[in-house]
């Protein structure tokens, strides 16, 4: 099997959050992200992508084009608003629907493939892929073993037809992408997945948006400071209208059990509790799953002592969330699981020092103790013993600081673009020999 002798044409479908989403709200998040700035790079490489999506209010248009050979296609598969993504499988038979019938008002072989993300989008992109004969790939992107195998408390788990969907989609897949070398392993050791039809692509972050900040202009700054130091930080935060005598702790993400937020507030109360000075918690992002969760966050802080501490705003569009990242002192990831970790990534290309569980991808993006550092569990004592430690020490951060902006130039989307034309090719060969 051969690609034809044209641009080639990519469906990407995302069936239950929209690229056009912001991330950090409902079950939008670094995903969205990943399909956006993959389809723009692919595109600047002379790929022509269409993105399906579910239709998720009435006046959205049918098609929306993002960037010069990126386009959303909404499809309308069931009631536009109240659906939760566990009710998204009842909807697969009409979103797979919507997207046949897209390339049914074409020419026969508009589509060269199917390039599907999450297991949902998966499941409708095996009839695709069937009917029009294509190669068909899948990123996984999270893994219902993996997240079981580390829930957060309160957390429920994923259902056992998740598993069986995904099993299904490792099994006639003809190529998986996955994020990390150890996403692989568990693609290969957790679901019996080929390992010649798994590959890694690690994402790229968009290191025109996030990149070293540039010096404040004389209002903010009252001078002129260097960008990056201590002084620069506390003018920034003044400028974002956030506590500028304290030390800032960032939070970039979902309001949700597994994005562990709590452990966070917790490390600030037990700073508390010790006496030891409380940096500001910012979190950017909004409730996830339970409508409730950042009440709940806030009464935490409360409980523990902080409340005064703890900040939570709306989550923010990649240019602005690189103006908070400058003004933070360190960036905490303290999920359970991540099947890469974006923000970690963004945070060092901004030049913002990460700590992160040593989870998941997590282990491949932050290398610890160099250009941030890896917790290994989710102790509020040890996350507080960490911030302390951090930022009572501005030189070691300054080394952490220098050590992400170096090695922050090997994720690119270009970069990732073009190692996933090689993907499509041999997910090509792979069909062909099946």
């Amino acid at each position: 099997m051969t690609f034809p002798d044209r641009p080639l044409r990519v469906a990407m479908l995302s069936v239950h959050t929209s690229p056009l989403e912001q991330p950090g709200t409902g079950d939008a998040g670094g995903m969205n992200v990943y399909v956006t700035e993959l389809s723009k790079a692919l595109a600047r490489g002379g790929v022509q992508v269409e993105i399906f999506t579910r239709r998720t209010s009435g006046v959205q248009p049918d098609v929306v084009q993002v960037a010069d050979g990126v386009a959303v296609r909404h499809v309308t598969a069931g009631p536009f608003e109240g659906l939760d993504k566990t009710d998204l499988p009842g909807q697969l038979c009409a979103f797979t629907a919507g997207v046949l019938r897209a390339e049914a008002a074409r020419e026969p072989g508009w589509y060269d493939v199917v390039h599907a993300h999450y297991w949902l989008s998966a499941q409708a992109g095996w009839l695709a892929a069937d009917r029009w004969d294509v190669p068909l790939v899948v990123t996984m992107h999270t893994l219902a073993k993996v997240k079981n195998a580390a829930l957060a408390d309160g957390d429920a788990p994923e259902p056992a037809g998740r598993t069986i969907g995904e099993s299904q989609v490792v099994e006639i897949a003809d190529a998986l992408v996955a994020n990390t070398a150890d996403e692989a392993r568990e693609l290969v050791g957790l679901y019996g997945a080929d390992p010649d039809r798994v590959h890694v692509v690690e994402p790229g972050v968009d290191l025109e948006a996030f990149r070293p900040p540039a010096p404040l202009g004389v209002e903010e700054a009252a001078g002129d400071v260097e960008p990056g130091t201590d002084e620069d930080r506390r003018a920034r935060r003044r400028a974002l209208g956030l506590p500028g005598d304290r030390s800032l702790v960032l939070f970039a993400g979902r309001v949700q059990p597994h994005k562990a937020p709590d452990v966070l507030v917790r490390a600030l109360g037990a700073l508390h509790r010790a006496g030891a000075p409380v940096p500001t918690l910012l979190v950017l992002g909004g409730a996830s799953g339970r409508r409730t969760a950042v009440r709940e966050l806030l009464a935490l802080a409360h409980q523990e002592g902080v409340a005064e501490h703890v900040v939570v705003r709306d989550p923010v569009p990649p240019a602005r969330l690189a103006e908070f990242l400058h003004a933070a002192d360190l960036v905490a990831v303290p999920s359970y699981s991540e099947s890469f970790g974006l923000v970690a990534a963004e945070a060092q290309a901004a030049g913002t020092p990460v700590v992160a569980a040593a989870v998941g991808g997590l282990r491949t993006v932050v290398d610890d103790g160099v250009t941030g550092v890896l917790v290994p569990d989710h102790d509020p004592g040890t996350w507080a013993w960490t911030f302390e430690t951090l930022l009572a020490d501005p030189g070691r951060r300054a080394e952490l600081r220098a050590a992400a902006l170096a090695s922050s130039t090997r994720f690119g989307w270009d970069r990732a673009a073009k190692e996933l034309l090689g993907v499509y090719e041999q997910a090509a060969r792979a069909r062909a020999a099946r």
